[in-house]
Formats: structure tokens, C-alpha cells, sequence
């Protein structure tokens, strides 16, 4: 009675944990990262290109070729100049393309076939903007169907170019898993560019097909090679469909262009961006159609790299400056010395104007400018001001003082949140007016006890322009446990435009939230620029966040510079900078968010949950087949089973697994975290929620079970046989010429479940009373309570019911594959080649297992072969357990083949001697 209550408990414990996941992981996106995006318009229309026929392509009658013309702005023939192909992703369109090549023709034409102002002095023209169409292919789940988009697209590209001038490249964008398409066709002379658009790079989403794998592996070897530009826009925790952290490029070669912009750090969209949402979302569509334009008649990757740097900047890099090595000299009329204990700030600025102030080697000086710009950067539109920063000689004796130009230490376009509006404003987001420049150097860099400022306007008044000179200001902070306990907090100075938090010791990555509360000593007034937290991780990530009081929306620090198996990009901690115009506030206090943390960890470990679920029925397996060959007459049911198991079992695996989370294990293995100490609690966790629902799938298939046994009394169940039926000499044959031919091994394997279920329903249970004790088989006592002995009927459904269990949890694993078989027929007809899923030995030991005990019972898988003197095929389940444990999470499908070897031993050590027996009887 206790064991059923420790069951029970484990089951409600594991469905409150799933619960819990399931509503953290599902808050994240609304709470972590929202998004402002602005619906972009257009009037599409595609046409068709006929003839890519069979001549050019294979897949001609599975694939079509379409090219985008926008209604009444553009003539349908092709511009003859620079060709752009989109590329869609996992169960994607073409039609995805709409959003991106509209803006495109609309940047290009100021009105229907009226040119814009700023094209017309250019040589640019507008570009073709081709779209492949895959009919919406699962394409994340299935190798072969990748394989088959590639040698589609390749063709597509060789049919594109035809038709333009010799030596005309091609610019590829590719969104989801069409960025892996993309940089599946380099290396090549062929194309310019590829932009990715929330392309997973680093890992594949669906872990299920080891040919993924081998795909992603050979994209590495090419692109450390190749100096094909890349720049690859992800979404950031509001991309619910791909962990961004697996958006990053593998590195390469300094001197080759490859870059990760974080929509979140891209200047002027300032916003995490859903999957989907990509190809629309206005503030990255445009930047995306400007830099095709842009693109077009450029000769060198270096060339095209600063283009898409110029119109995809993120502020994580210093622009290309062309900065001017002549010095200027300036009059005592020409300028004015501000004070160096306070702020410069400078309004209404309608005529040139130049200020100086005092430096020493300890200075930092920290810039903001409103409309306007500093070495080049600023908003796209309504700039006011032209700002340069120049470092100055000491004044000689008649006042004058000699300039020179500035290289800084940073230099971006950051937002300007409004006080009593969120950050990112809902379904609107950010202008490409607004922004406001950050501008910062050490004064250890320069040379020269003076820093000047010139202003010149040149638009509309409305700018401004704050600086500070100073010491940096740099606050530390060692707590941990306090952090994850409760909260740490950092006094701050108010009047600092910039403080620089580090917290060293914290980790940071996909699998940390937290949370920070800013606190104000006297009452918040508004500023010309509000505070304003910059948090930057690894190379390629800025999140930005008002620090404004009494704002409804949470501060919660996350980053991707790392995740389960992604290396990290830093060496650790937590940093982030408070940037204002000199009202900041005077403490923040830092804690671990734990219900976005949990959220965070659901989404990237659901996978682990069926893999420790196979490895607790693996184990299941394993004492099942311990007490059957130790006492060939007697077994456990599942519930027994389950109960010796949450006694004896489970509290062994987790301390073995909390012990096992402390070890800096290379990063493919076990959760992929290399023994990070704050994520021991995790695999304990999983194994328990995994324990309560491989009791529940038990407890699931016995009521499925019911009803058909009621409808198969135990008059009509056929006695059993050993040896071969009639049927099995006919139908396995058959079967495996089916699969070697015709269809997947995956439809032959859920063959196999559908029968082994109709054998466990047509099976019996009926024990006799008979009294005994039950010995392992070293002669180790596993029961010391007498129990009924089970009569062979019982056994046999026992052992079936156990087998069952095992094939249900293998299900998720090969299911996926149905699912694109499935649509791939319906999309591309029957006649379509389903290539790459036809080893007929990934299923033969399911066939004949399941074969056997439909016919001759189980009694025989309980007899050992002479060859098991020292190891039992039984061991077999516990290697499914390693494999499915250490492996699982990371390479899912070594879970299946792990399973099909285990079986395919006890297949061949005894069922094949039993069929021999049987036929030379």
C-alpha cells in the first residue's frame, strides 16, 4: 500500500512540475522579450516561372519557382540587373517573401514607376526577387527532404542566372531552416551574399535524424572556408519555434565577413522578433530591401560586408570610420571651455558652436545626441545635427588650439524610451527617426589635454546634445547565493551618464533569468533622456530597458551567448551598463527570476523528458527480465515493476544524476551544460517528471487495452507455438521488400505497435495461487514478501505489456518522419520519391520480435543462449538506458538505434534458436 502511495505521489508530483513548465514556457515570449513590430502592406502578385521544367531540375514536379512583381509599381518583365532568391523554412511559403520585396520595389520608387530622389543619381536598379516553393515541407525533421531542397534550389540558382549577364551573383535570403538550404549551396562562385533570417546554425531544432547532423557538420567545414558574406538576424527569446543561442554563425576567419544581429541590438528596431514574424515585421524588412538594393554591382566581399554592416548594424562593432589624419586649428574666438564638474549640455543649438573640456588619462567621456549624428551614425531620417568629436593640444599663448580626429571606444544608436509608454510600444515599435546617439572614449586613448565637441546644425532644430568627463564608473559586485536566494543590491550614483555592473561570478546564458528593481532616493522628474539599462552578452547581443519607475513591465535580464550545447562566447558573468543624461538611480537590486528561468529550461529540455522516459523503461526491462530468468514462472506486472522501481530504483538515479550534473563533461553529452553547478537541480527534476509519465502512459494503455479485451474473450485467443507460422514465412519477407521499396521503415515500426498492442489485448491475465519467493538471478533476494506465482499466461502478458511500454515511448522518435511522409504525398502525389528512410535493418528486429510473441508467446525470450554464460542480452536495456541518459538530449535519434540493437540481440540470441528448434524439430 505504501509503494502504490509513493507511485501516486511521484505521478501528481510530475504533472504539477509539467504544469509548471508548460505555463512558464508559455509566459516567456510576452514577458522575457516583447515584441513591437509594424504590420508592413503590399500588393503582391507571383508568377509563375514555367519554364524551370524538367530539363533544368529533377524536382520539377515537386517544387515550383515563383517570381514576386508588386501590383502596379513595376513592370512584370525582369530588371535584368540583380536577382535575390527567397529561400522559406519548415513548413514554409513562398509567399513569405511578400513583406521583404515590397519594400524593396517601395524604397525604389518614390510612386508607382516614379523614381526615388536618393536613386536616381545611382546606377542601382530594382531587383528580381525570386521564391522557391517547397509545399510547406517539414523540412526540420527529415534529412532526405533537406537534401532534396538543396539540389532544388542549386538548380533554381543555375536557371535564375541564365537569364542574366555572365558573372551576375546572386543574393540569397533564407528564413528558419531555408538559411541552412542557403549555406548548403557554398561553396560558389555564384552568389553575392546570404542573409538568414532565424536559421538555427549551430544545432538542427529536431535532433531525430543523424543525416541532420551530418549536414550541419559538413556546413562547418565549408563555411570555415568559404569568404562567401553571412549575416544571419535573430529573433532573441520572442522566437518561441528555435533557441536563438543556436542562431550564431560558427566563427571564422577574421579577415571573412560574418555576422549575428540580434533584432534587439539592430538600430532602429530595438525588439525581440518572432519566428514568423521575421519576414514581415516592418523595422527589419526594410533594413533587409535596402541592403539588396545596395548590394547589386559590387565586385569584392569586403565591399558587399560593409554594406550589410551599414544597414544591418547592431552597435557591437565600431563602424567603418574614415577619419581624416589632418589637424585643424582653432581661433580663442572659434570656441567656448565648459566646465569639467558638470555635465555639457547643449539645446536650441541653430548656429555652429564648438566646446572644449579638460582631460586627463583617467577621464571617460560619454556623448548623447539627439537627432543627429557622430562618425556616421545616427537615425535614418530627421537628423539636425552633425556632431565630431576631436581631441585638442594644450592652448598655446594666443588661445588658439590645434584638433585632430577621434577614434572611440563605441559608438551606436540606442532607443529613447518615452516615460508612460512600454518598451517596445505593442504592434508599433520603433521609428527610423527615432534613436539617440551613444558616443564613448577613454582618455587613456587620446592624446592631448583636451577633448572638443563641434555641433553644426543642419536640418530642423529639435536636437540636443549631453556630455560628461570623468572617472569611469564601474561597480562590482561578488554575491551569489544571495542572488538566487534572495536579492542583491548595488548603490549607484545618480549623476553618472554612464555606471558600468558587473556581477563575475554570476552565470549567464539561455538557462538564467534575472530580474533587477531600480530604486530612486528622491523623487524621479523627467530627463531628456530617462535611464536606460544596456545588458550586452557575448559578441553579438544588446537588450535594452527603461529603468523609468512604476513601470508595469518586469526587468528581466537574459542572454544567448551560451545554451545547452553551444559553447559560450565569454568567460562569464553578468554586466550591464545604466546610461542617462545624469537623473539614473541610486541603487538597483539584482535576482534570479525563477519563473522565466524554469521557462526557459522547459523549452530546451522537452526532448530529455522522453529520453529519461525510454531510460526508465529501459531499466523497467531490464529487473523485468532479471526475475524472468532467475524464476522462469514467475514476473511483475507493470504497476509491481514500477513500484520496485520508485523503491529501489529512482532514489540510486538521483543522486547518481545530481552527482553526474557536477561533472565538467564535454558539451554533447548528458544535459549539455558542462557541469554548471546552479543547473544540478535540473536532471533530478526531468527524471521525476519523466518517472510520472511513464506511469500515467502505463496506466493510459491499460484503459486502451480494456475495451478490446472485452471484446476478445479468452475462447478466442489461439494457443501458442514456437517456430514460424505460415503468415511470418510470407508476411516479414514481404514487409521488408515494402520497406526497402516503397515505404519508410517508421510506417513498418508503427505497424509493429499496432500489432504488438492487439497481441497485449488478446493476451490474458489470469495468475494461479501458487506461493513463492523470488530470487534475482545471482540468487539475490528482490522480494521477501511471499507472492502468487503466475501462471504462463500471465507472464506472457506481463512481458507484453512491458515490450509495449517500450514501443509507445520509441514512438515520438520515429513519428516525426510519418508526419512529413504523410504531407509530402499529399502535397507532391503519390509518384514522389521518398528517398533515405528504406534500411529495412532499423526495423527487422521490432518485425520479428513482435511476430514471435504474436504467435509463439515469450517463454523462449526468457531461455538463455549458451553464448550469455557471462552477460546477459538482457544488459542490453541498460545500455538503451546510458545511451538514452547521456546521449538522448543531444543525438535523440542514438536513442532509437540504441533500442533497435538492444532488441535485435535478444532477437538474435533467442528467437532465432527458437525458430531453428522449431523447423529442424
Amino acid at each position: 500500500m505504501r509503494a502504490n502511495a509513493v507511485v501516486s505521489l511521484v505521478s501528481v508530483v510530475s504533472f504539477a512540475g509539467l504544469l509548471g513548465f508548460y505555463l512558464a514556457a508559455i509566459n516567456v515570449q510576452q514577458t522575457l522579450s516583447p515584441q513591437g513590430c509594424r504590420m508592413s502592406w503590399m500588393s503582391p502578385s507571383y508568377i509563375l516561372q514555367t519554364d524551370f521544367n524538367s530539363s533544368w531540375t529533377t524536382l520539377a514536379g515537386r517544387y515550383s519557382l515563383w517570381l514576386y512583381r508588386e501590383v502596379g509599381w513595376e513592370p512584370t518583365e525582369l530588371h535584368l540587373r540583380q536577382p535575390v532568391l527567397f529561400i522559406p523554412g519548415n513548413a514554409g511559403s513562398s509567399h513569405q517573401v511578400r513583406s521583404i520585396a515590397s519594400s524593396a520595389v517601395r524604397q525604389y520608387y518614390k510612386s508607382p514607376r516614379v523614381l526615388s530622389p536618393e536613386f536616381q543619381a545611382e546606377t542601382l536598379k530594382p531587383v528580381d526577387t525570386f521564391a522557391v516553393e517547397f509545399n510547406e515541407d517539414l523540412s526540420a525533421f527529415h534529412g532526405p527532404t533537406m537534401d532534396a531542397q538543396i539540389r532544388y534550389t542549386a538548380d533554381a540558382v543555375s536557371f535564375i542566372l541564365s537569364h542574366y549577364p555572365v558573372g551576375t551573383k546572386i543574393v540569397i535570403l533564407g528564413h528558419s531552416m531555408g538559411g541552412i538550404v542557403a549555406t548548403s549551396l557554398l561553396p560558389s562562385d555564384q552568389i553575392a551574399a546570404i542573409i538568414t533570417m532565424s536559421t538555427p546554425h549551430t544545432l538542427p531544432p529536431a535532433r531525430l535524424d543523424a543525416r541532420m547532423d551530418a549536414l550541419y557538420a559538413r556546413i562547418r567545414r565549408v563555411l570555415a572556408l568559404d569568404s562567401t558574406p553571412i549575416l544571419s538576424l535573430c529573433g532573441g527569446a520572442t522566437d518561441i519555434m528555435i533557441p536563438s543561442e543556436t542562431c550564431v554563425l560558427p566563427p571564422a576567419k577574421e579577415s571573412v565577413f560574418r555576422r549575428t544581429v540580434f533584432t534587439s541590438a539592430l538600430e532602429g528596431a530595438w525588439t525581440g522578433i518572432g519566428h514568423r514574424e521575421m519576414v514581415w515585421c516592418h523595422q527589419v524588412r526594410w533594413r533587409v530591401a535596402r541592403a539588396m538594393l545596395e548590394l547589386q554591382g559590387l565586385e569584392t566581399s569586403a565591399a558587399r560586408g560593409n554594406v550589410l554592416d551599414q544597414w544591418l548594424r547592431d552597435g557591437t562593432r565600431l563602424p567603418a570610420l574614415n577619419l581624416s589624419t589632418a589637424r585643424v586649428r582653432f581661433s580663442r574666438e572659434e570656441y567656448n571651455i565648459a566646465e569639467a564638474s558638470r555635465p555639457l549640455v547643449l539645446v536650441k543649438l541653430d548656429e555652429p558652436s564648438l566646446h572644449l573640456l579638460p582631460l586627463t588619462v583617467s577621464d571617460h567621456l560619454t556623448i548623447l545626441v539627439s537627432r543627429g549624428r557622430i562618425a556616421q551614425i545616427g537615425p535614418q531620417d530627421a537628423v539636425s545635427l552633425e556632431v565630431k568629436v576631436l581631441s585638442c593640444q594644450n592652448i598655446d599663448n594666443a588661445g588658439g588650439v590645434e584638433c585632430g580626429a577621434v577614434t572611440p571606444g563605441a559608438v551606436r544608436l540606442i532607443p529613447s524610451p518615452v516615460s508612460g509608454r512600454e518598451f517596445p510600444v505593442p504592434k508599433e515599435g520603433s521609428a527610423e527617426s527615432e534613436g539617440t546617439v551613444f558616443f564613448e572614449v577613454a582618455g587613456s586613448s587620446l592624446s592631448g589635454g583636451w577633448i572638443a565637441i563641434q555641433v553644426e546644425p543642419v536640418g530642423k532644430q529639435g536636437g540636443w546634445v549631453v556630455a560628461q568627463i570623468g572617472p569611469e564608473d564601474t561597480r562590482q559586485d561578488m554575491s551569489t547565493t544571495g542572488v538566487a536566494a534572495g536579492r542583491s543590491t548595488v548603490n549607484l550614483r545618480p549623476d553618472a551618464m554612464k555606471t558600468t555592473v558587473f556581477f563575475p561570478n554570476l552565470p549567464q546564458g539561455a538557462l538564467f533569468v534575472y530580474r533587477v528593481v531600480p530604486h530612486y532616493s528622491v523623487a524621479y522628474k523627467e530627463t531628456m533622456f530617462p535611464p536606460l539599462l544596456a545588458q550586452r552578452s557575448g559578441l553579438w547581443e544588446i537588450h535594452y530597458f527603461p529603468l523609468i519607475p512604476y513601470q508595469q513591465r518586469k526587468i528581466l535580464l537574459h542572454s544567448h551567448s551560451s545554451g545547452p550545447f553551444v559553447d559560450s562566447e565569454t568567460i562569464g558573468g553578468l554586466q550591464f551598463d545604466i546610461i542617462s543624461s545624469g537623473s539614473g538611480p541610486s541603487s538597483i537590486s539584482l535576482k534570479l527570476a525563477w519563473w522565466p528561468t524554469l521557462g526557459r529550461w522547459a523549452s530546451r529540455y522537452f526532448t530529455t523528458v522522453a529520453c529519461f522516459a525510454i531510460a526508465v523503461v529501459s531499466i523497467l526491462l531490464y529487473d523485468f527480465w532479471t526475475i524472468g530468468e532467475g524464476t522462469p514462472a514467475s514476473s511483475r506486472s507493470v504497476a509491481q515493476s514500477l513500484q520496485y522501481f520508485h523503491r529501489r530504483r529512482l532514489p540510486c538515479l538521483l543522486i547518481g544524476l545530481s552527482l553526474l550534473s557536477f561533472m565538467p563533461l564535454p558539451l554533447e553529452y548528458f544535459l549539455g551544460n558542462t557541469g554548471e553547478p546552479w543547473l544540478a537541480p535540473l536532471a533530478p527534476i526531468i527524471l521525476l517528471i519523466s518517472v510520472g509519465l511513464v506511469s500515467t502512459s502505463a496506466l493510459v494503455l491499460s484503459v486502451l487495452l480494456w475495451p478490446i479485451q472485452r471484446i476478445y474473450p479468452r475462447s478466442q485467443i489461439k494457443s501458442k507455438k514456437e517456430g514460424p507460422s505460415r503468415g511470418t514465412i510470407i508476411s516479414l519477407p514481404l514487409i521488408s521488400l515494402a520497406v526497402f521499396l516503397f515505404i519508410p521503415w517508421q510506417v513498418a515500426f508503427l505497424g509493429c505497435w499496432a500489432v504488438h498492442f492487439m497481441t497485449c489485448a488478446c493476451s490474458t491475465n489470469a495468475p494461479t495461487p501458487r506461493l513463492v519467493e523470488l530470487h534475482s538471478a545471482d540468487g539475490e533476494e528482490m522480494r521477501t514478501t511471499a507472492h502468487p506465482l503466475p501462471a504462463p499466461s500471465t507472464l506472457e502478458y506481463n512481458c507484453n505489456i512491458h515490450i509495449l511500454l517500450l514501443l509507445t515511448w520509441l514512438l515520438p522518435i520515429s513519428a516525426p518522419v510519418l508526419v512529413v511522409w504523410v504531407r509530402t504525398l499529399a502535397t507532391a502525389g503519390l509518384t514522389t520519391p521518398f528517398d533515405g528512410d528504406h534500411f529495412v535493418l532499423n526495423v527487422a528486429p521490432f518485425l520479428i520480435l513482435v511476430d514471435f510473441i504474436s504467435h509463439s508467446g515469450v517463454e523462449a525470450l526468457f531461455r538463455k543462449h549458451r553464448f550469455e554464460g557471462i552477460i546477459s542480452s538482457r544488459w542490453g536495456f541498460l545500455f538503451v538506458a546510458a545511451v538514452a541518459t547521456i546521449y538522448g538530449t543531444r543525438k535523440t535519434y542514438m536513442v532509437f538505434d540504441a533500442a533497435t540493437a538492444a532488441i535485435g540481440l535478444m532477437v538474435l540470441l533467442r528467437v532465432a534458436p527458437a525458430y531453428w528448434n522449431a523447423v529442424y524439430r
